[in-house]
């Protein structure tokens, strides 16, 4: 069976996210000016401990009802750019100065990630401001960086509250970190851990030595699917989307002919590029996201031209195929290419190189799809 290669996390570079705002949030400029505003009230934490640096809040690993509702608000991408929690120290379990300090960013699902996935574990959890950004997207933003550690640690206190000076830091935020640096400016050895938090109970039994095997970044079927929900959402509340539904409800209480009918070729495509493509994204030839959303956008539309009828019954009916044929392959292929943003294996460079084939290639495509359905249209009169 086909598999997407693997990657060596430590050879991502801060040009890793490729997203811009789309999948990590705003971009800089308007996080700096924004202070952070958590949805989320502390009912997550359980209370607190008395330690010499002040009260810490207390976390446990088995998350709430309420946090699963606010999962999957994110993966619907409902409020995502705002689901953070208060920087800082927060104890997990019931840990002693000697208990492992380990690093995340402030939005939520990557807290909730890294608490659950170390059940029974008694540890500190130090909590970087990346503006609500998950560890990855921070990283190649800058904001879960030496700067915001080293800041981090001084407010935190945290030298008052453990007696070693060791963190932990996930694989995937290292391209924004400066181990030296840190080392030079705090005192702090950083370790970087492994690229899923769900290898942290195997890496600390192992004396915080990670196995090659717990280097490497994987994209499989089931996390591509999760992330089905927000293309989708992204791709529904586009405002050319939304003109375009509200075109074709006029047209449908007009009574037009046909245009129910291309309403739905539409929808499926919009399955196809934002659903399909991302769960097939290893089987289909090819390897820009584009060319890969196109071929099953004109698989598509050739399954609706025979739905509609091949060959066409005259002029119209051929004009309205070109159409399908035409326009369909154009938005699989431009929600197709907005996936690189979600992807591991995608670089800054090569989307901007893809980009620069692709988004022509889709206007004319659309254009000349568009022109064709005008055809129909008049042709049907």
């Amino acid at each position: 069976m086909p598999v997407l290669p693997k990657v060596d996390a430590s050879k991502l570079d801060n040009a890793a996210c490729s997203c811009e705002g789309a999948c990590c949030g705003a971009p800089d400029g308007k996080a700096a000016a924004e202070p952070v505003r958590t949805l989320e009230p502390p009912r997550f934490v359980s209370g607190t401990i008395f330690t010499p640096a002040g009260e810490i809040p207390v976390v446990g690993s088995r998350l709430s009802a309420r946090d699963g509702r606010g999962a999957l608000r994110m993966r619907l991408d409902i409020g995502r750019t705002r689901y953070a929690i208060a920087p800082g120290i927060y104890a997990l379990g019931a840990p002693d100065p000697w208990s492992p300090v380990l690093v995340s960013a402030n939005y939520k699902l990557s807290f909730d990630h890294l608490r659950k996935s170390v059940p029974g574990l008694d540890a500190w959890i130090l909590v970087l401001d990346t503006r609500g950004i998950n560890v990855w997207c921070a990283a190649g933003k800058g904001t879960f960086g030496t700067t915001e550690l080293i800041r981090r640690l001084e407010a935190s206190g945290l030298k008052k509250i453990i007696s070693h000076r060791t963190l932990i830091l996930p694989q995937l935020g290292a391209p924004g970190v400066s181990a030296p640096e840190i080392a030079r400016r705090t005192g702090f050895r950083v370790v970087y851990g492994p690229v899923r938090a769900s290898d942290l109970p195997a890496f600390l039994e192992a004396g915080m030595k990670a196995s090659p095997e717990m280097r490497l970044v994987r994209f499989p079927f089931k996390d591509r699917l999760k992330l089905a929900p927000v293309e989708i959402s992204t791709a529904v509340r586009n405002k050319y989307f939304l003109e375009g539904l509200a075109v074709w409800l006029a047209a449908t209480l007009l009574g037009v002919k046909g245009i129910g009918f291309a309403g739905l070729g539409l929808a499926g495509a919009i399955v196809t590029g934002s659903v399909l493509t991302p769960a097939l994204l290893p089987w289909i030839p090819g390897r820009m996201f584009a060319a890969k959303g196109a071929i099953l956008g004109l698989v598509w539309a050739a399954v609706v031209c025979a739905l509609r009828g091949i060959p066409p019954a005259g002029a119209s009916a051929a004009a309205a195929m070109a159409a399908y044929l035409l326009i369909f392959p154009a938005l699989s292929a431009f929600l197709a290419m907005n996936f690189t943003g979600s992807s591991t294996f995608t670089s800054l460079s090569g989307v901007v190189a893809e980009m620069k084939i692709a988004v022509p290639a889709m206007i004319v495509s659309g254009g000349l799809g568009l022109a064709a359905a005008v055809a129909a249209f008049l042709l049907k009169g």
